[in-house]
């Protein structure tokens, strides 16, 4: 055998061997291939169903949210009359009440001073205040 078929002979096994080698990538390839295809597949009968539920259930949730915004502008609603009615009626009967109130009040202690007879008065700094007054707040007008 000569030098040239000695190289003849391993540039056809160099080849061979890159041509199996190839083959074998080939094979893996088209496995990962077929198997990436069928996970796509299986995802996709299982996405679609969820996709669905998804939507339906935004959906429901807005259908939720148009309710609870009509309960909240009702609520709304609703404390301002009461705020409404609590003012109107604050004011037509606040005043009568009051002064209801005081005169009953003021009735009440004629009523029991009418026997008791008139308190002392102190002299505090050349004024004269009534009994009550004693021992109570001080005389804010008098700086001693």
């Amino acid at each position: 055998m000569s030098g040239g078929e000695v190289a003849g002979i391993l540039v056809a096994v160099f080849w061979a061997i890159l041509v199996s080698f190839l083959a074998l990538v080939l094979v893996r390839l088209a496995q990962t291939l077929k198997a990436t295809t069928k996970m796509v597949a299986e995802v996709s009968e299982k996405a679609v169903p969820l996709l669905a539920d998804a939507s339906a259930t935004v959906r429901s949730a807005h259908t939720q949210l148009a309710r609870v915004d009509a309960i909240a502008a009702d609520v709304q609603e609703v404390t301002a009359n009461a705020s409404a009615l609590s003012s109107t009626v604050s004011s037509a009967f606040g005043g009568p009440l009051v002064k209801v109130a005081a005169f009953g009040y003021g009735v009440r202690r004629a009523i029991g001073k009418k026997g008791e007879p008139e308190p002392k008065r102190t002299v505090v700094l050349g004024r004269t205040l009534p009994g009550a007054r004693r021992g109570g707040r001080r005389n804010r007008r008098s700086k001693d």
